[in-house]
């Protein structure tokens, strides 16, 4: 329950909401209450020998009340739901705002389904606390005191003598409250796993058919969903006794109220009238008391939900803005910009405890300006992560990156990623337009126009048919791999910047292809600093400094004709490629032939 009061701070904006809502409700259970009172001065009345026409005075009254207590609820609900829907409100977007500030390391951990899960379910469970859950409360609370105060006024004796199968109530309401807690939490974990299972099997639908594993995964989801089951159905028998023992102690309250009170009012200790208006009150005591079960599973609920959301909301980024102070901006340029590396080391965020596993190892190298970097190494040399490093997506442990001379520690995350167009490997585009992916970060239409130029993908677009405006599906799921590819390279050249990565972009097109792509982009990049990482060694050749990486170290640098002359890595890496590319075109003439000769 502690966690809920990480929502106070949420209230702020609409206390005067809750306070006007709360306020609805205890008026209107203040009305209601009044009502066994009107009916027994009624009763009392009638036997008293009263015209009839009293009786229907009583009657017309009692109706106006409920009436008038019917619209103060109605208030009450509106405003304090209303109330608990702008919490939920403010604490989606905060969630939100809070995972876009949050580094690579955090999504390398965390699922994406159980983050989706929590953002939806776990959300709905902390509404209900916030609203409808206090609601209730106020009323259970207010309903049982007036209720109290009205049949102490008709008989002290018998009020105690009807509270006394209550006297455990407290106890069980402990015991069943932290057993509901534990139950839903348990719940709402394996709801995680579960999301995270459909969330891969949809985004991943292309290998699950390729593979043939559409029984397995449907057997997989079946037994999730079986488990999820499970631990729902321990929930609802759980959540099934609050009711019935509630009841059971109410139930046992009406049995002595009708033994005794009927006693006092066969003797004439209390009038008839009394009578039935405490019988009245006393189920109006027993409802607060077995909505109270209702009451602690929302607070329970939303308790443990809450808790799953906190550790999203506590996450902090392993990236951070220098302090104000420390501040150093780049130097204002219409060019490119120097990249330095001095003796950078790097391993990805290990837990405590663990052994991490170096990427990088003392990696130092000069790229000047307006010139291009290539980066070379077999899968696992540490491409990727030399280049994450530049945009700081990671910091290195050792050693230290510089561009134009300013650490970039130093320099604010926004003013350092705005000087840089990134291409990652995973070429990832939105469900969108493709002019919208295209113009991502960018409000220049006449570079979107260059930029796809550039990606050698204009003629693509044209052959659409919306054009730039053609909807693209989930990752851009209609689109082929190259295709998407060299999307991602003109949504990085569409915002002109001074610094370009390209992270393995070109891995998913043809040759022929690559080598127009590059012819453009070495136009494109005049003027501009670039950084090419890639496994073919064509994607490289032709750039201003090579390094050779393998696992993780620089072996070798220099220009591609001095390292075609050392006869070392580079070297080997080419001959390789080379083998591999005649082999496929030996094997490709050899189709060829044989689907002449059979035809």
């Amino acid at each position: 329950m502690n966690q809920l009061r990480r929502l106070l701070p949420y209230y702020g904006p609409y206390r005067g909401q809750l306070v006007t809502g709360l306020t609805l409700v205890v008026v209107s259970t203040a009305i209601t209450s009044v009502i066994p009172w009107f009916l027994r001065n009624g009763i009392d009345a009638m036997r008293a020998g009263a015209p009839f026409s009293n009786s229907l005075t009583v009657a017309g009254e009692i109706i106006a009340i409920a009436i008038f207590a019917g619209f103060l609820r109605y208030g009450m609900r509106e405003i304090l739901n209303s109330v608990s829907r702008r919490i939920e409100y403010d604490l989606r977007n905060d969630l939100f705002i809070h995972l876009e500030k949050l580094d690579a390391s955090f999504f390398g951990r965390a699922r994406t389904g159980d983050i989706m899960a929590r953002l939806t379910n776990d959300l709905g469970a902390v509404r209900m606390a916030a609203g409808p859950a206090i609601m209730y409360l106020m009323n259970t609370i207010a309903g049982a005191l007036f209720a109290l105060f009205f049949m102490l006024r008709i008989d002290v004796k018998l009020t105690v003598l009807a509270l006394l199968p209550m006297i455990g109530l407290p106890a069980i309401t402990a015991y069943l409250g932290k057993a509901v807690h534990k139950r839903f939490e348990s719940v709402q974990e394996h709801f995680s796993t579960l999301t995270t299972h459909a969330q891969e099997n949809l985004s991943g639908t292309r290998i699950v058919r390729a593979y043939r594993q559409e029984n397995a995964e449907i057997e997989r989801f079946a037994s999730l969903n079986d488990e999820y089951l499970r631990r729902n159905m321990s929930l609802a028998r759980l959540y099934g006794t609050m009711f019935p023992t509630f009841a059971l102690l109410a139930g046992m309250a009406a049995v002595v109220v009708l033994g005794v009170g009927g006693t006092l009012a066969l003797h004439g200790t209390i009038s008839v009238g009394s009578f039935v208006a405490f019988g009245l009150y006393l189920n109006l005591l027993t409802w607060p008391l077995i909505a109270l079960g209702w009451v602690i599973n929302l607070f329970q609920r939303g308790s443990a939900s809450m808790l799953r959301l906190v550790e999203i909301l506590d996450a902090q980024p392993g990236l951070s803005d220098p302090d104000a102070a420390d501040v150093i901006h780049l130097p204002a340029t219409t060019g490119g910009r120097s990249i330095e590396f001095r003796n950078v080391s790097f391993h990805f965020p290990v837990a405590e405890g663990e052994t991490p596993r170096w990427v990088l190892r003392d990696v130092s190298f000069t790229v000047p300006k307006g010139a291009t970097l290539g980066v070379v190494g077999s899968t696992g040399s540490g491409k990727t992560a030399l280049m994450d490093l530049i945009p700081r997506l990671y910091d290195a442990q050792e050693g230290e990156i510089l561009i134009d001379g300013v650490p970039i520690k130093w320099v604010p995350l926004q003013e350092l990623r705005a000087a840089i167009g990134f291409v990652p490997q995973e070429s990832l585009l939105f469900s969108d337009t493709i002019g919208a992916n295209l113009s991502y970060g960018t409000n220049d239409p006449e570079g979107v126009e260059w930029a796809a130029g550039t990606a050698q993908l204009s003629e693509t677009i044209r052959s659409f048919p919306g054009g730039y405006d053609t909807m693209l599906g989930e990752r851009g799921i209609n689109l082929s791999g190259g295709q998407k590819q060299r999307a991602s390279l003109a949504r990085a050249l569409a915002r002109r910047p001074s610094i370009v990565l390209l992270d393995d972009a070109l891995s998913a097109v043809d040759t022929h292809t690559e080598a127009e792509i590059l012819r453009a982009l070495r136009e494109a990049l005049t003027s501009r600093t670039a950084v090419i990482a890639s496994h073919r060694v064509s994607a490289i050749r032709d750039a201003t400094w090579i390094v050779v990486l393998d696992e993780g170290r620089v072996v070798e640098q220099g220009i591609h004709d001095q390292l075609m002359v050392a006869e070392g890595r580079y070297w080997a890496l080419l001959r390789r490629q080379q083998l591999v590319e005649a082999i496929e075109k030996t094997g490709d003439a050899e189709l060829e032939l044989e689907g002449s000769v059979n035809g």
